[in-house]
Protein backbone atom coordinates (compact mmCIF):
# COMPACT_ATOMS: atom_id res chain seq x y z
CA UNK A 1 0.00 0.00 0.00
CA UNK A 2 1.32 3.38 -0.99
CA UNK A 3 1.31 4.67 2.92
CA UNK A 4 2.44 1.68 4.39
CA UNK A 5 5.29 2.30 6.91
CA UNK A 6 5.85 -1.24 7.53
CA UNK A 7 4.29 -4.72 6.18
CA UNK A 8 4.58 -7.72 7.41
CA UNK A 9 4.05 -10.78 5.41
CA UNK A 10 3.54 -14.35 6.09
CA UNK A 11 5.56 -14.01 9.63
CA UNK A 12 6.84 -16.93 11.32
CA UNK A 13 8.25 -17.80 14.11
CA UNK A 14 9.38 -20.32 16.44
CA UNK A 15 11.30 -20.08 19.97
CA UNK A 16 12.64 -22.73 21.72
CA UNK A 17 11.03 -24.96 19.27
CA UNK A 18 7.21 -23.83 19.97
CA UNK A 19 5.68 -22.09 17.41
CA UNK A 20 4.95 -18.07 18.34
CA UNK A 21 3.85 -16.53 15.52
CA UNK A 22 2.44 -18.45 12.26
CA UNK A 23 2.31 -16.56 9.20
CA UNK A 24 1.19 -13.36 10.16
CA UNK A 25 0.30 -10.52 7.71
CA UNK A 26 0.03 -7.30 9.38
CA UNK A 27 0.59 -3.81 7.35
CA UNK A 28 1.16 -0.09 9.27
CA UNK A 29 0.20 3.03 7.20
CA UNK A 30 0.67 6.50 8.29
CA UNK A 31 -2.14 8.08 10.00
CA UNK A 32 -3.69 5.22 11.38
CA UNK A 33 -4.43 2.92 14.94
CA UNK A 34 -4.14 -0.54 15.07
CA UNK A 35 -4.92 -2.26 17.86
CA UNK A 36 -3.07 -5.93 18.62
CA UNK A 37 -5.14 -7.85 21.01
CA UNK A 38 -5.36 -11.24 22.20
CA UNK A 39 -5.07 -13.55 25.39
CA UNK A 40 -1.73 -13.84 27.55
CA UNK A 41 0.53 -15.95 25.44
CA UNK A 42 -0.43 -14.98 21.99
CA UNK A 43 2.55 -13.86 20.77
CA UNK A 44 2.14 -9.93 21.21
CA UNK A 45 4.57 -8.51 22.56
CA UNK A 46 6.60 -11.52 19.90
CA UNK A 47 5.32 -9.29 17.16
CA UNK A 48 5.80 -5.74 18.47
CA UNK A 49 9.96 -7.28 18.85
CA UNK A 50 9.48 -8.22 15.48
CA UNK A 51 8.19 -4.68 13.73
CA UNK A 52 10.62 -2.98 16.02
CA UNK A 53 13.41 -5.22 14.17
CA UNK A 54 15.11 -6.60 18.05
CA UNK A 55 14.05 -10.05 16.70
CA UNK A 56 14.12 -11.56 12.86
CA UNK A 57 11.38 -13.90 11.94
CA UNK A 58 11.88 -17.59 11.00
CA UNK A 59 10.24 -17.04 7.71
CA UNK A 60 8.39 -14.40 6.17
CA UNK A 61 9.06 -10.69 4.68
CA UNK A 62 9.20 -7.50 6.78
CA UNK A 63 9.61 -4.05 4.79
CA UNK A 64 10.07 -0.83 6.64
CA UNK A 65 9.94 2.16 4.82
CA UNK A 66 13.61 3.45 4.35
CA UNK A 67 14.82 5.98 7.15
CA UNK A 68 11.04 5.15 9.59
CA UNK A 69 11.19 6.45 12.51
CA UNK A 70 9.66 4.32 15.43
CA UNK A 71 9.01 5.41 19.23
CA UNK A 72 8.52 2.89 21.20
CA UNK A 73 6.59 2.90 24.90
CA UNK A 74 7.48 -0.15 27.04
CA UNK A 75 5.29 -2.09 28.93
CA UNK A 76 7.54 -2.39 31.85
CA UNK A 77 10.56 -0.60 32.99
CA UNK A 78 12.45 -1.12 35.86
CA UNK A 79 14.15 1.64 37.78
CA UNK A 80 16.17 0.47 41.11
CA UNK A 81 13.85 2.63 43.82
CA UNK A 82 17.41 4.18 45.19
CA UNK A 83 18.86 5.90 41.98
CA UNK A 84 18.07 9.30 42.14
CA UNK A 85 16.59 10.05 38.63
CA UNK A 86 14.31 12.68 37.84
CA UNK A 87 11.67 13.06 35.10
CA UNK A 88 14.12 15.49 32.51
CA UNK A 89 17.45 13.42 33.84
CA UNK A 90 15.61 10.07 32.81
CA UNK A 91 14.55 11.87 29.24
CA UNK A 92 17.64 13.04 28.31
CA UNK A 93 19.55 9.30 29.50
CA UNK A 94 16.83 8.06 26.83
CA UNK A 95 17.49 10.48 23.83
CA UNK A 96 20.52 13.33 22.64
CA UNK A 97 17.84 15.89 22.27
CA UNK A 98 18.11 19.52 23.82
CA UNK A 99 16.23 20.91 26.80
CA UNK A 100 13.60 22.34 24.80
CA UNK A 101 12.72 19.18 23.35
CA UNK A 102 12.15 17.52 26.56
CA UNK A 103 10.03 19.98 27.92
CA UNK A 104 7.90 20.14 24.85
CA UNK A 105 7.76 16.58 24.64
CA UNK A 106 6.62 16.89 28.51
CA UNK A 107 3.82 19.86 27.52
CA UNK A 108 2.59 17.59 25.04
CA UNK A 109 1.39 14.46 26.62
CA UNK A 110 0.41 17.00 29.92
CA UNK A 111 3.29 16.41 32.56
CA UNK A 112 5.31 19.50 31.98
CA UNK A 113 5.00 20.31 35.80
CA UNK A 114 6.78 16.69 36.45
CA UNK A 115 10.05 17.98 35.21
CA UNK A 116 11.88 17.95 37.85
CA UNK A 117 10.04 15.20 40.29
CA UNK A 118 11.92 12.04 41.19
CA UNK A 119 10.59 9.04 38.68
CA UNK A 120 9.73 6.87 41.72
CA UNK A 121 7.12 9.35 42.61
CA UNK A 122 5.29 9.60 40.05
CA UNK A 123 2.14 7.44 39.37
CA UNK A 124 0.55 5.10 36.91
CA UNK A 125 -1.05 7.68 34.86
CA UNK A 126 1.95 10.08 35.07
CA UNK A 127 4.52 7.55 34.39
CA UNK A 128 2.41 6.47 31.13
CA UNK A 129 2.34 10.33 29.89
CA UNK A 130 6.11 10.74 30.59
CA UNK A 131 7.15 7.32 28.66
CA UNK A 132 4.86 8.57 25.88
CA UNK A 133 7.23 11.48 25.94
CA UNK A 134 10.18 9.64 25.93
CA UNK A 135 8.62 7.87 22.70
CA UNK A 136 7.72 11.21 21.23
CA UNK A 137 10.85 12.69 21.42
CA UNK A 138 12.21 10.52 18.19
CA UNK A 139 9.67 12.39 16.38
CA UNK A 140 8.35 8.69 15.31
CA UNK A 141 6.70 7.83 12.04
CA UNK A 142 5.85 5.16 13.82
CA UNK A 143 4.69 4.93 17.60
CA UNK A 144 4.56 0.91 19.31
CA UNK A 145 2.73 1.28 22.94
CA UNK A 146 3.13 -2.18 24.56
CA UNK A 147 -0.13 -1.94 27.20
CA UNK A 148 0.15 1.12 27.49
CA UNK A 149 -2.53 1.73 29.61
CA UNK A 150 -1.80 -0.49 32.48
CA UNK A 151 -1.95 0.49 35.70
CA UNK A 152 -4.09 3.12 34.77
CA UNK A 153 -8.02 3.22 35.93
CA UNK A 154 -10.34 3.79 33.28
CA UNK A 155 -10.68 7.52 33.68
CA UNK A 156 -6.70 7.87 32.92
CA UNK A 157 -6.97 5.02 29.79
CA UNK A 158 -9.91 7.12 28.14
CA UNK A 159 -7.61 10.47 28.91
CA UNK A 160 -4.25 8.67 27.39
CA UNK A 161 -6.76 7.27 24.21
CA UNK A 162 -7.56 10.50 23.38
CA UNK A 163 -4.19 12.03 23.57
CA UNK A 164 -2.73 9.38 21.17
CA UNK A 165 -5.66 10.36 18.79
CA UNK A 166 -4.23 13.59 19.20
CA UNK A 167 -0.72 12.64 18.91
CA UNK A 168 -1.81 10.98 15.40
CA UNK A 169 -3.29 13.96 13.88
CA UNK A 170 -0.35 16.06 14.92
CA UNK A 171 2.34 13.73 13.77
CA UNK A 172 0.79 11.95 11.06
CA UNK A 173 2.33 9.08 12.68
CA UNK A 174 1.09 5.33 12.60
CA UNK A 175 0.23 4.05 16.17
CA UNK A 176 0.42 -0.02 16.86
CA UNK A 177 -1.49 -0.28 20.29
CA UNK A 178 -0.80 -3.97 21.77
CA UNK A 179 -3.08 -5.11 24.48
CA UNK A 180 -5.04 -7.81 26.30
CA UNK A 181 -7.72 -5.56 27.04
CA UNK A 182 -11.35 -6.16 24.70
CA UNK A 183 -12.96 -2.93 25.20
CA UNK A 184 -11.59 0.42 26.36
CA UNK A 185 -9.01 -0.07 22.71
CA UNK A 186 -11.48 -0.85 20.70
CA UNK A 187 -13.17 2.99 20.48
CA UNK A 188 -9.84 4.39 20.29
CA UNK A 189 -8.93 2.42 17.13
CA UNK A 190 -9.23 1.84 13.04
CA UNK A 191 -8.21 -1.41 13.03
CA UNK A 192 -8.37 -4.33 14.94
CA UNK A 193 -6.49 -7.56 14.63
CA UNK A 194 -6.87 -9.88 17.09
CA UNK A 195 -3.55 -12.55 17.57
CA UNK A 196 -3.35 -16.10 18.92
CA UNK A 197 -0.13 -16.81 17.33
CA UNK A 198 -1.81 -16.49 13.95
CA UNK A 199 -4.32 -13.48 13.07
CA UNK A 200 -7.13 -15.08 13.87
CA UNK A 201 -9.45 -12.08 12.54
CA UNK A 202 -8.99 -8.22 11.81
CA UNK A 203 -10.66 -5.04 10.43
CA UNK A 204 -12.95 -2.54 11.68
CA UNK A 205 -13.63 -2.66 16.06
CA UNK A 206 -17.62 -2.94 14.96
CA UNK A 207 -16.31 -6.17 12.31
CA UNK A 208 -13.93 -7.75 14.85
CA UNK A 209 -16.34 -7.86 17.94
CA UNK A 210 -19.47 -9.39 15.54
CA UNK A 211 -16.61 -12.27 14.17
CA UNK A 212 -17.06 -15.60 15.57
CA UNK A 213 -13.08 -15.94 15.99
CA UNK A 214 -12.99 -13.21 18.36
CA UNK A 215 -16.15 -14.37 20.40
CA UNK A 216 -14.33 -18.30 20.53
CA UNK A 217 -11.26 -16.67 21.49
CA UNK A 218 -11.77 -14.50 24.74
CA UNK A 219 -14.97 -16.97 25.55
CA UNK A 220 -13.02 -18.95 27.65
CA UNK A 221 -10.80 -16.35 28.89
CA UNK A 222 -13.44 -15.81 31.95
CA UNK A 223 -14.45 -12.35 30.36
CA UNK A 224 -17.51 -10.25 31.25
CA UNK A 225 -20.03 -10.81 28.34
CA UNK A 226 -20.55 -7.01 28.14
CA UNK A 227 -16.40 -6.89 27.37
CA UNK A 228 -17.18 -8.56 24.57
CA UNK A 229 -19.04 -5.39 23.10
CA UNK A 230 -17.19 -2.47 21.53
CA UNK A 231 -16.64 -0.26 23.78
CA UNK A 232 -18.63 3.65 23.09
CA UNK A 233 -17.29 6.06 24.45
CA UNK A 234 -19.46 9.52 24.59
CA UNK A 235 -16.99 12.99 24.18
CA UNK A 236 -19.22 15.28 25.49
CA UNK A 237 -16.14 15.84 28.61
CA UNK A 238 -12.65 15.36 28.86
CA UNK A 239 -10.69 13.88 31.83
CA UNK A 240 -7.25 15.69 32.76
CA UNK A 241 -4.24 13.75 34.31
CA UNK A 242 -6.18 12.62 37.38
CA UNK A 243 -9.36 11.56 35.41
CA UNK A 244 -11.61 14.40 36.76
CA UNK A 245 -13.97 15.03 34.34
CA UNK A 246 -14.38 18.59 32.73
CA UNK A 247 -17.38 19.79 30.21
CA UNK A 248 -15.92 20.24 26.69
CA UNK A 249 -16.36 23.24 25.39
CA UNK A 250 -17.82 22.32 22.09
CA UNK A 251 -21.10 20.09 21.83
CA UNK A 252 -22.25 17.86 19.03
CA UNK A 253 -25.67 17.99 17.48
CA UNK A 254 -27.38 15.50 15.78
Amino acid sequence: MANALLTLNQVSLALGGQPVLESVDLCLQRGRIVTLIGPNGAGKTTLARVVLGLVQPDSGQVVRQPRLRIGYMPQHIRIDDSFPLTVDRFLSLAANCRTRDRREALARTGVAALRSRAVQRLSGGEWQRVLLARALLRKPDLLVLDEPAQGVDVAGQNALYGLLAEVREELGCAILLISHDLHMVMAATDEVVCLQQHVCCSGTPEAVSRDPAFRALFAGQHVPAENLAVYTHDHDHDHDLHGDVHACEHHHHD
